[in-house]
């Protein structure tokens, strides 16, 4: 009588399959078992082959420590390198294979530390137990093939869970980073945590205060980048870890005023940042998901705590909380550990993401236009999605209005760009030509020329040497 597969049947199918179609993936296991070692295939690599995700890197745990790891792999690989020796991985690569190997190990942290004390293990179904979520507790044994799921993983990627091996507390307090990570795979994978997880999240967020800013600045950013960073995002402030690594954001939850006379902020944002990330798809579907634009929109609204007014009326006002937000998400994205890139340009678009609303009151002339384009520099294309993504009005008329007011400010860009190469507007004279003409050394008084020029050359547009040398020379006499 034919019997029916399990799901553990089938699973253990799929990533046999698959991993013995990878190339050097078997090579290994038959070094490791013809040195008397274990070794299995770990983690996410298991998780997204079982989810037909494509798979960056390979991971494998064994039971040999580091120094027979590298005696095991040195003779058959080109290269062999230390990863994180200390934390029992070695790096190996042969051709295109590329993997990280690293012993059986357990991980835990003490109340004040912010490393880990890793300690090596000795058994596979320890080294799973250890591990964040049961769908990265599953390992595939090579070359044998055989699939290893004590906890229960399958069911949880059948149900689309996020639960530990083991209890919650245990997990989170090894590793408090696992709480945020939880969030993570939320957005990532489209999964929910247990009510296990989100109570010990809940109940231990202070600890994620222990873990380092750059940590955590990964994890919220992998968090961003996924299919659906709302879903992150609400675990994040349900739980109350926002408070500690991005206090501005559950700031935003403002007291509505009884009679709704201005939006919920906070939601206002999450709705920005999931229409930001359909523009992306839009204009550019086969590009990888833009962190500068989902922080800008996440984070374009931060500086209305700090400005909100209320006027005789019972109107509400935000005057200049794009400045305000501005340096306020400068200062976050430094507490972050973010590159000075990624924070120059989240500050600018935040500063420039009201700019547009000034082109409906009135038409602007030439030299607004090429202002607004000088000023957003290689920014532009992200703040049209800003722009774009910040109308989140429920009347129809207004938001198609907006919209038809932002299609008519890029028209005009795209013709004065094809006019004027806007991309590259700067005056017909140099520094160097500016001393020689004025007969002056270099100093101040050249960049103030220089500044002067450009100014002229965005009001006047496209102008000649001989236009700039005569605005030169009249402004250098106005100054005598």
């Amino acid at each position: 009588m034919n019997t029916v597969p399990t799901p553990h049947d089938l699973a253990a199918t799929v990533a046999r399959e698959a991993f013995n179609a990878m190339s050097g993936v078997m090579e290994l296991g038959q070094l490791f078992e013809a040195a008397g070692f274990q070794i299995a295939i770990v983690g996410g690599p298991v998780r997204d082959v079982l989810l037909h995700r494509d798979i960056h890197d390979l991971d494998f745990t064994t039971n040999a420590v580091p120094e027979h790891i590298i005696s095991v792999v040195e003779p058959w690989a080109d290269t062999v390198w230390d990863v994180g020796i200390e934390f029992g991985t070695v790096g190996v690569r042969k051709g295109d294979f590329f993997a990280e190997i690293t012993t059986y190990r357990s991980e835990a942290y003490d109340q004040a530390s912010r490393k880990p004390e890793v300690s090596f293990g000795t058994s596979l179904i320890n080294d799973l137990e250890r591990r964040d979520f049961t769908i990265n507790a599953m390992a595939v044994r090579i070359p044998s093939g055989e699939f290893v799921d004590p906890f229960g993983g399958i069911d949880d990627l059948m149900k689309k869970l996020i639960r530990t091996p083991r209890q919650a507390e245990l997990s989170f307090s090894d590793d408090p980073l696992r709480m945020m990570r939880a969030a993570r795979f939320a957005s990532q994978l489209e999964f929910t945590p247990v009510a296990d997880v989100v109570i010990a999240a809940t109940d231990m967020a202070e600890r994620i205060s222990i873990v380092s800013a750059e940590r955590v600045r990964d994890e919220l950013s992998k968090l961003l980048l996924g299919k659906n960073p709302r879903l992150g995002l609400e675990i994040l402030e349900g739980t109350k870890i926002s408070d500690l690594i991005l206090p501005e954001l559950p700031a935003l939850q403002l007291e509505i005023d009884e009679h709704h006379r201005h939006k919920d902020v906070y939601e206002h944002s999450l709705i920005v940042l999931e229409q930001a990330i359909d523009l992306e798809k839009s204009h550019a579907p086969h590009l990888e998901p833009d962190l500068v634009l989902r922080l800008a929109a996440l984070l374009h609204d931060i500086g209305k705590p700090k400005t909100r007014r209320f006027e005789s009326g019972g109107g509400v006002s935000f005057h200049h909380h794009e400045v305000v937000g501005a340096k306020l998400v400068r200062k976050r994205l430094v507490a972050l550990r973010y590159s000075n890139e990624i924070i120059d340009d989240v500050s600018k678009l935040i500063e420039l993401h009201l700019r547009f609303h000034g082109y409906g009151d009135g038409q602007w002339t030439d030299a607004a236009v090429r202002r607004y384009v000088r000023d957003a520099g290689d920014q532009l294309v992200r703040l049209h999605k800003l722009t774009r993504a910040d109308c989140t009005t429920r009347n129809q008329r207004r938001a198609m209005m907006l919209a038809a007011t932002y299609d008519d400010l890029e028209q005009r860009i795209d013709v004065l760009q094809e006019q004027e190469e806007l991309n590259s507007m700067r005056p017909a004279l140099d520094g160097n030509e500016i001393m020689q003409i004025l007969g002056i050394k270099p100093s101040a008084q050249v960049g103030l020329a220089y500044d002067y020029l450009l100014n002229k050359r965005l009001d006047e547009g496209p102008m000649d040497r001989e236009r700039a040398i005569e605005l030169l020379h009249d402004w250098w006499a106005s100054r005598e």
